[in-house]
């Protein structure tokens, strides 16, 4: 259960706002890239290891002969989901995605295009079972999510989250060989609660851009003013209401994951095969934890910075049998 203590909101002008910095130039081809295609597994560990250090920590939990495995799928998911910010228009955008639908076809014809990350799939798929379906879905996604940014229910952001993180997530439990109803529907719900714990984790990156994370549901039900958010960051009226119901339907999706891995055990905890996967639910718990600590106010600075404890965290996590 999430608590937050009500306070004021003072109404002095804040720090953080600054202006808007420039997207970085979209420099990537559809063709032939060089950089990688020689050594993939190595590009996709530097890759995932620059862009997303958590699932870097998680990947020191799986076993060996899938590492290649978990970096391509990684990679490919970070890949996609940071298309949005490296192009300057939605047109470029989907060309970048119509090359990984084409790369994806190619995979399973067994001619990848000499793209590291499409290539460390290529060797993936020779090893384990990834189905072409999940990683087509994830693109599919991605491509809408360059018109449709933003979502006006938690619904519409529930089923974007399905097409992405949790889809990641089954692709994870294929590569290791997992299939059970029961880790499905946890993976479901881990995902949501990561996509969620992730746009909260965002949101001043993304205020200081002129876009709401937060569903316009919810930042209506508080009478936020995304304006006002856009100008005031965290001393706009209602926006810490707003980020306690977002985060409380994120950890509710984290007690769901729990409890069904639990009935999936005969020990009432994590099965131990499943761990690799669900062990990336600690850091979204360890996201939120900080986060009721800092009462909700998702543009306290230190939320922006890496928790020093969080590899501590996510070791006791995995030989505890815990997330």
């Amino acid at each position: 259960m999430l608590h937050r203590i009500p306070r004021p909101h003072p109404l002095q002008q804040p720090s953080w706002v600054t202006k808007r910095p420039q997207r970085a130039a979209w420099r990537r081809c559809l063709h032939t890239e060089n950089v990688g295609t020689n050594n993939p597994g190595q590009f996709c560990r530097d890759f995932v290891f620059k862009h997303d250090y958590e699932s870097f920590l998680v990947s020191k939990f799986y076993p060996q002969e899938h590492q290649d495995g978990y970096f391509a799928l990684k990679a490919f998911s970070v890949e996609l989901a940071t298309i949005q910010d490296h192009v300057t228009n939605p047109t470029i955008g989907k060309m970048r995605m119509q090359f990984w639908r084409d790369a994806i076809k190619g995979i399973g014809d067994g001619r990848p295009p000499r793209h590291p990350i499409a290539l460390a799939l290529h060797e993936a798929s020779q090893r384990a079972h990834m189905p072409a379906y999940h990683l087509k879905r994830m693109v599919d996604a991605r491509d809408i999510e360059l018109h449709t940014p933003t979502h006006l229910t938690v619904e519409s952001l529930t089923a974007h989250a399905e097409s992405t993180s949790s889809t990641l997530i089954y692709l994870l439990l294929s590569l290791l060989n997992l299939s059970s109803a029961a880790l499905s529907h946890a993976g479901s719900h881990l995902g949501a609660a990561q996509t969620l714990s992730t746009l909260l984790r965002g949101l001043p990156f993304h205020a200081k851009g002129g876009r709401m994370v937060v569903p316009a549901e919810i930042t209506a039900k508080h009478g936020v003013s995304q304006e006002e958010v856009f100008r005031r960051g965290p001393q706009a009226p209602g926006v810490e209401d707003a980020v306690f119901e977002f985060a409380t339907i994120a950890n509710d999706h984290m007690i769901t994951a729990r409890d069904m891995l639990k009935e999936d055990s005969a020990d009432g905890k994590i099965p131990v095969a499943a761990m690799p996967v669900f062990i990336a639910g600690v850091p979204v718990s360890n996201y939120l934890r900080r986060l009721e600590e800092a009462n909700f106010n998702a543009f306290e600075p230190r939320l922006q910075m890496r928790d020093w404890k969080l590899p501590w965290r996510v070791w006791r996590g995995f030989y505890k049998r815990e997330i």
